[in-house]
């Protein structure tokens, strides 16, 4: 479908019976000639700028043309439906044929129906009546061999219309209407997803409730709350969890995660810019740190929010993100993670949580949940299973890897892996972490250290063609997420645990005491180093030069160039760009 705007492509037709994994949160049904350059425009953007992931379909349907299998399946894999009902939806028999798929999966219980009226009342849906009444006339006449057919459309119309939904009558702003809608979209897929994050984690429901108490939501005070513990402790996964618990309760709301890479990364403008966005004003840009900090306050001045600023490392950060607490509106939270408990000291945030760890019994079931895929071990592997937790410091991340390391390993191995452990240092964790690393296949290596040091945060789709040029990628890439060394954020950001990257590095690190010797180099200096002054070796496969904006031009030696004859990568970007480079 050359014109369809989605933001993830399906996998295989789900048969009708089974409860398909939701692909989409939201499926866009309406009439292309009424509304699909005006108000579904306007509302498919606002989705996205929220990152609602959004199957909008753009194709016109030719006369008898069947709707597509594509489409269905695309209603099948969404969270929620809306159908914007508009002067001419009922002529289309393609929108018509989304309405009766739409209906049947609601009654299935896999999708929620949010009906629009766009300038019709709810009256002329429910009973076709004015141009429902005269599309239906039609196809009575056109189908009148199949009337079964149009007695299931008009069954749907009915029923969709009798649900509660949203009016938008002459007078009202469009632009208002739409943010409404997105909210609450965005509300009920916070709450299902704070939902499944408390079913899925071990001991994390406890740990939401001590947060939200130390939160004290009742209060119109505006409380800067810490949450403070050693790398892979799980701090950004509960910041997360009790973000989404509480999201409904505030105007507006922002999730700044890894704060300290994206700021080196990207630069603190870039943060900036998505806070904005987050909080309601689109693609906003800013034309420097000083002014991003301006119009973050305009902003935010009395207005009710909820802000997480995760992996915070420099008091500039917070500085620059979220200023101090006159700048906010009653009862606002903002809350910080961060391993530096003296920076919050510095920065008067008194209220600190202490990420409290997995005791023995939540360390052992998130050891089996990833080895046996059950909450408990198996019975002759509970010694073992019980070494394994103690070597882990019930480290939740370590945890993980560990069991998805020996998952369907046989005895020997995890006595060999056991042997391993015991022999490294107890506060070594990248080197705990290792074991993992050294029993992937050679390809899924490389890719592991690709993407630690070139391509972490990126889009799945946008690299690749990069990737698969060296690689099976998506072979590859499964065997990684399999082994919980990357992740796929919603389903198309490729991501890792900042030890786990830091492992990645210190493994192309190990490679050789000169950078110019190894096969990566991400650092602007080694990278300056090799295009400026041609010492550039047959060691280098990829390169990442990131460049500050305002950095002044450099004059490189082409002839460096000459001596790679192993580069396969070469990434140059500036700190300016959006989100990523």
């Amino acid at each position: 479908m050359a014109s369809t705007s989605i933001q993830t492509v399906p996998s295989s037709f789900t048969s009708a019976f089974s409860k398909p994994q939701p692909v989409y949160d939201v499926f866009l049904s309406f009439r292309g000639d009424d509304t699909c350059f005006r108000f579904t425009d306007h509302l498919y953007h606002a989705l996205v700028d929220k990152e609602i992931i959004t199957f909008r379909d753009d194709k016109e349907l030719k006369m008898g043309e069947p709707i597509s299998l594509e489409l269905l399946e695309a209603i099948e894999k969404s969270r929620i439906a809306i159908i914007i009902f508009s002067e001419n939806y009922a002529s289309s028999t393609w929108c018509l044929e989304e309405l009766a798929k739409i209906f049947e999966c609601r009654d299935r219980g896999i999708l929620r129906v949010l009906p629009i009226f766009y300038h019709v009342e709810p009256a002329d849906v429910r009973d076709q009546k004015n141009t429902f009444a005269e599309a239906f006339a039609k196809h009575e006449k056109r189908f009148e061999e199949n009337p079964k057919k149009v007695q299931k459309w008009r069954a749907a119309l009915t029923n969709v219309a009798n649900l509660s939904g949203e009016r938008l009558k002459d007078g009202v702003h469009e632009a208002n209407f739409i943010r409404s809608i997105v909210q609450w979209i965005y509300s009920k897929l916070r709450e299902k997803l704070s939902n499944n994050i408390e079913d899925d984690l071990v001991g994390i429901s406890s740990r939401v409730e001590e947060m939200i108490s130390y939160l004290d939501l009742e209060s119109t005070d505006v409380h800067f709350i810490g949450i403070c513990e050693k790398s892979g402790m799980g701090k950004t996964t509960l910041a997360r969890a009790v973000f989404d618990k509480i999201v409904n309760k505030f105007e507006a709301c922002s999730f700044l995660e890894n704060v300290s890479e994206e700021s080196k990364a990207h630069g603190l403008k870039t943060l900036q810019e998505r806070l904005l966005c987050d909080i309601g004003k689109g693609g906003l840009r800013v034309k420097d740190e000083h002014k991003g900090m301006q119009v973050i306050s305009d902003m935010l001045h009395n207005k009710k929010v909820l802000i997480v600023v995760d992996d915070v490392s420099e008091r500039s950060q917070l500085e620059k993100l979220v200023g101090k607490r006159d700048l906010f509106g009653k009862g606002s939270r903002i809350i910080v993670t961060t391993e530096d408990k003296d920076l919050l000291a510095s920065y008067e945030i008194k209220i600190v949580y202490k990420a409290r760890g997995l005791n023995e019994v939540e360390a052992l079931q998130l050891f089996s949940l990833n080895a046996f895929h059950k909450p408990h071990c198996e019975n002759d592997f509970l010694e073992y299973c019980n070494n394994f937790v103690k070597y882990a410091q019930k480290i939740p991340l370590v945890l993980k890897v560990l069991g998805s390391y020996l998952c369907t390993r046989t005895k020997n191995e995890w006595e060999s892996a056991q042997n391993q452990l015991r022999a490294l240092p107890h506060e070594k964790t990248t080197k705990k972490l290792r074991i993992a690393f050294d029993g992937l296949g050679a390809e899924e290596k490389e890719l592991f250290l690709d993407i630690a040091c070139f391509f972490k945060g990126e889009e799945k789709n946008r690299i690749a063609d990069i990737l698969e040029s060296v690689y099976f990628l998506d072979i590859n890439l499964k065997n990684l997420i399999d082994k919980s060394l990357i992740t796929l954020v919603r389903g198309e950001k490729l991501w890792m645990h900042s030890l786990l990257q830091q492992m990645g590095w210190e493994i192309v690190s190990e490679e050789s005491k000169e950078a110019r010797e190894r096969s990566r180099l991400w650092h602007c200096d080694d990278v300056l180093d090799v295009l400026k002054n041609n010492t550039g070796t047959k060691h280098i496969e990829g390169m990442l030069l990131r460049l500050p904006p305002d950095e002044e031009e450099e004059e490189l030696n082409a002839e460096s160039f000459s001596k790679m004859n192993k580069l396969r990568l070469l990434k140059i970007c500036k700190f300016s760009a959006w989100r990523t480079c």
